[in-house]
Formats: C-alpha cells, structure tokens, sequence
C-alpha cells in the first residue's frame, strides 16, 4: 500500500510539472522543456539554462519601527552542475553572448515567483532584480510577466522592481521603462543609490516607491563619522521625494544601530538574516521571524 501511494504521489507531481510547463509555454511563449525545469522535494523549483542549473534564494527586508517582516529580496543562485557556483554576473553574461539574454531573464524571474508563492500565499513584497540591458531593449515592459504572476495568483502590487539606475545613461529610456511597469501596478525600487554615478535629478524624475542605497555605504559609516551623518542626510534626501529608504549590507549590530540611528526603519543585511532557498524559509514561522527582529533592534 506505502509502495502505491509513492507510486500515485510521484504520478501527481509529474502531472502538476507538466500541468504547470504548459501554463507557462502559454503565458511566456518559452518551452520549459529547454530549461529543464524541476520541482524539487518541498514544493522549490530549479531550472537549467545552456547547462547552468539556476536555484532561487531569497533575503529578508525588515521594517524595524514596525518589528515586522516586509519582504524579501530574490537572488539568483547560478551553478555548473549543480555543484560549483558561479556568479549571477557570468550567468547573464553568457546567456547575453547566447543571445538569449531577453529569455534567461524571464526564466530567473518566473523561478523566483514560482519558488515565492511557497513562502506566502497572501502577503509580503517580491523585490526583483532586472538586468539594466533589458530596460533598454525591450517594449512593454512587464507584460508577459504579468501574465505569470496573474497564473501563479501574484499580483503586480507585490512585485518590487529593482532597477540599477547608475548602470544606464539613457533617461528617456528609463524613464520609459519605470513608467511602462509602474501603470502595470508595479511598485519600482532604485538600487545602489549612493554609489560614484547616482544622478539625484533622476531619482525625483523617477519618484521609486523605494531607493535602496549602496551597500558600501553602511560599511563606511561604521569607521567614518562623517560618512555616518552623510547617510542621514540621504535618508533625509529620500523621504522627502516621497520614497521609503532601505539601508543594506548591515552585517553588524553597529552597523544595525546607524542604520536605525539615521532614521532608515527598512533594513537588509547579512546580520538580519542571509539567503535562503524557499525550504529553509518554509521552516521559520512568522512570530519566531518578529520576535528575532524586535530582539536585535
């Protein structure tokens, strides 16, 4: 009887698999069937594009003042094999000089979503990166993703944008793009602020719903005083265009109290919590997550 129901259990996810391959080859115009999607023991999905296995992992961005857990921020987690990493970088790299950049891109985003909805089915926000390459190159921006994220019963309010804007020069373009996903419903967060090119005209152009600063920022802050009082200041800079800072990197408590310290309550950071794949978030539970949250800040 055990030996059967294995068989019936095994029989349901092969049909589930395929049930859901078909979904997407209609709502992406992609055959996942080229990129060897698997869902995995737990409900997580892994890809293979060109021979790179793609995994999802996700990290936590807190609210402090609320003690509350916002969301978390899709990473993607690329390897040969299944066993040695690479870098995402080189992922898109290679997909880029595949010409399949526009397709790779869709794949790592859907993965995430797929992997996403078994950590909340109701509530907490997606932040997803684009590659900045895309923006410029392709029309319409989110609509076939839409479509997967209405399959997969995602709404596109829950969906965070990350956009590098240091990385490109077009502004009209840019400007194009954030438009084109914010009247989708898409909430849209600049990435890196505070790095050699951030443009502060842009950010008020673009009026992002959040502005993540530049990781490096908090590390500085925690042996220069005046690096210190500059990312107040910043803070300052983004509340007042309307935008909800996010301070990440934080990797210590120091670095957990300047960012409190300079009035930023969003937070992100290896101190607070590192990426994970879906299986590990499944095992936290939302209180055991606030209860560790209020404790550090």
């Amino acid at each position: 009887m055990a030996t059967q129901g294995h068989r019936l259990q095994f029989s349901d996810k092969l049909l589930h698999v395929e049930q859901l391959k078909s979904q997407l080859r209609e709502a992406l115009y992609l055959d996942f069937d080229d990129f060897g999607l698997e869902e995995q023991e737990g409900g997580e999905f892994s890809s293979t594009f060109l021979g790179i296995r793609l995994n999802s992992a996700f990290q936590p961005i807190y609210d402090s003042a609320a003690g509350e857990l916002v969301g978390h921020e899709a990473l993607l987690r690329p390897s040969l094999g299944g066993e040695q990493a690479i870098s995402p970088e080189f992922a898109f790299s290679f997909a880029d000089q595949s010409g399949r950049l526009v397709k790779f891109d869709r794949v790592a985003r859907t993965l995430h979503v797929l992997n996403f909805r078994q950590i909340y089915a109701e509530n907490g926000l997606l932040f997803l990166n684009v590659h900045p390459s895309l923006l410029l190159n392709v029309n319409a921006h989110g609509k076939v993703f839409e479509r997967i994220l209405h399959a997969n019963s995602v709404p596109t309010n829950r969906v965070v944008i990350e956009i590098q804007e240091s990385w490109i020069e077009q502004d009209k373009q840019l400007a194009d793009a954030v438009d084109n996903y914010r009247d989708r419903g898409y909430k849209i967060a600049i990435d890196g602020f505070g790095r050699k090119h951030s443009n502060l005209e842009r950010l008020w152009k673009l009026s992002p719903s959040f502005v993540k600063l530049d990781m490096n920022i908090i590390q500085e802050a925690e042996q220069n005083i005046g690096v210190r009082k500059m990312t107040a200041r910043l803070v300052d800079i983004v509340r007042d265009l309307g935008a909800q800072p996010v301070i990440q990197g934080i990797e210590t408590q120091t670095q957990l109290d300047i960012a409190i310290g300079a009035g930023s309550p969003l937070i992100q950071g290896y101190f607070l919590g590192k990426p994970v794949i879906t299986k590990e978030l499944q095992l936290k539970k939302a209180i055991k997550t606030t209860a560790t949250v209020r404790a550090v800040v």
